[in-house]
């Protein structure tokens, strides 16, 4: 299993209004939609920067941003 964390996000009334229009039209969660345009906005980052380097992000402290880790099944 992987280990999920929880990363709290502000978004404006107008902007949440928008997610879960969209997320009810596509069939997903407002949280599944989430995490599906985050995933689509990096894979769009390393097609036309660059691939993340994982030694640079294993570097990267989260723990700033992210509350305690739950197992997840994925």
């Amino acid at each position: 299993m992987k280990q999920s964390y929880t990363v709290p996000v502000r978004l404006s009334e107008d902007l949440l209004r928008k997610l879960i229009y969209i997320s009810e039209a596509e069939g997903r969660t407002p949280q599944a939609q989430f995490t599906l345009m985050l995933r689509n906005t990096i894979q769009y980052h390393e097609r036309a920067k660059s691939k993340i380097p994982a030694a640079e992000l294993s570097k990267i402290d989260i723990s700033a941003y992210a509350e305690k880790p739950t197992d997840q099944e994925d």
